[in-house]
């Protein structure tokens, strides 16, 4: 692979989302020690308005955050590329907040994720362990539409560089019955239409779901439309970095996909896998 063993890491998280821990010294050593293309750091990005929940920086850590991808830059050297991104969360109405983070430093990328509904007029976050209880109460064909129609209108913003674990409405196990393609076919069609990619998320393998986000199934379709794509392990700890990259690029390779992609001042670049 050209001089490196796996393909780029570019979500992964800082102690600054109050829920990852480590130095940037002992991310990177990790990243180097597992041969990673590139290295990206893309902590949850901060919301307005403040306070907004317990898993992000503030805004006014956004310096201390500047300073921890100096610190990564710095001890990587000329070792490793250290590319610097935001995952942002999405929601309607928040495209403003969106475009007044890009201008606050020199992105390497965005990342676009849904964290939150708000199917039924409040956010709720349908992947946080201390609200898993709404979901014995929820209606599970009205809550994966409400998630996917809002993924696809997230993929036409035309405001992120790859779009964070697609399928992330199933981490609790929680799915609707019958052909899932029903939700999957618009959103393909959203993000083909976009021009932008998505990733293979190792850390479903982790969660409740126990597969990769998104499924099987969906990253075929991708494939197929020729949808670009990056591999993540959403690392919160150095012991994360590339975890489960070596399952990954076997998933991405029986799925279709022949390359990742490779970011840098939110220009695309795109890597073979072998």
């Amino acid at each position: 692979m050209s001089g490196a063993l796996l393909p780029a890491d570019y979500h992964t998280h800082t102690p600054l989302c109050m829920h990852a821990e480590g130095e940037p010294e002992t991310y990177i050593d990790r990243a180097i020690e597992r041969g990673v293309a590139e290295y990206g750091i893309s902590d949850h990005a901060p919301q307005s308005p403040e306070p907004f929940d317990e898993w992000r920086m503030r805004e006014d850590q956004l310096d201390e955050y500047f300073e921890w991808i100096d610190r990564a830059r710095v001890h990587a050297g000329d070792r490793l590329a250290i590319r610097a991104g935001l995952e942002c969360d999405w929601f309607s109405g928040n495209e403003k907040w969106i475009e007044s983070l890009t201008s606050r430093f020199g992105w390497d990328y965005l990342i676009g994720s849904i964290h939150y509904s708000s199917s039924n007029g409040d956010l709720w976050g349908f992947d946080n362990p201390s609200e898993l209880g709404r979901w014995a109460e929820t209606d599970i064909e009205f809550i994966w539409k409400t998630y996917w129609d809002e993924y696809a209108t997230m993929a036409r913003t035309g405001l992120f560089d790859f779009l964070g674990h697609p399928d992330l409405i199933k981490k609790f196990g929680y799915k609707p019955e019958g052909d899932l393609r029903r939700f999957y076919d618009p959103v393909i069609e959203a993000v083909a239409d976009s021009g932008i990619a998505i990733e293979l998320n190792m850390a479903g393998l982790h969660k409740p779901c126990a597969e990769a986000y998104p499924s099987s199934e969906f990253l075929k379709l991708a494939a197929t439309a020729k949808i670009p794509i990056t591999l993540s392990s959403d690392a919160h700890a150095p012991s994360e970095v590339a975890q489960d990259f070596e399952q990954g690029v076997s998933i991405l390779e029986e799925t279709g996909f022949t390359s990742t992609c490779l970011f840098e001042k939110r220009m695309r670049k795109s890597k073979p896998i072998k």
